[in-house]
């Protein structure tokens, strides 16, 4: 099974969003929040290309946010690129 790891902010309705997507399908996820962290803000958008959390990380795979894992989990591809 991949690890699913989401970069969030404390202020943000999306990784809250989420979040609860993963916790209703029962994955569990690494939640790293750089709501502090300009650098590594910084880094993430240099490595993604995203400006804005969350940012959703299936293995070593930047999948996006919560609408682009929303919208895997209804086209029934969530599942598949979580169990590897």
């Amino acid at each position: 099974m991949a690890k699913v790891k989401i970069y969030t902010t404390q202020y943000c309705p999306f990784c809250s969003r989420v979040k609860s997507l993963f916790k209703s399908k029962g994955i569990e996820v690494e939640e790293i929040d750089v709501t502090y962290d300009p650098e590594m803000r910084q880094k993430l958008s240099d490595q993604t290309g995203w400006m804005t959390v969350p940012m959703v990380f299936i293995g070593d795979q930047f999948i996006g946010g919560y609408d682009d894992a929303r919208s895997l989990d209804e086209q029934g591809k969530l599942d598949p690129l979580i169990s590897g």
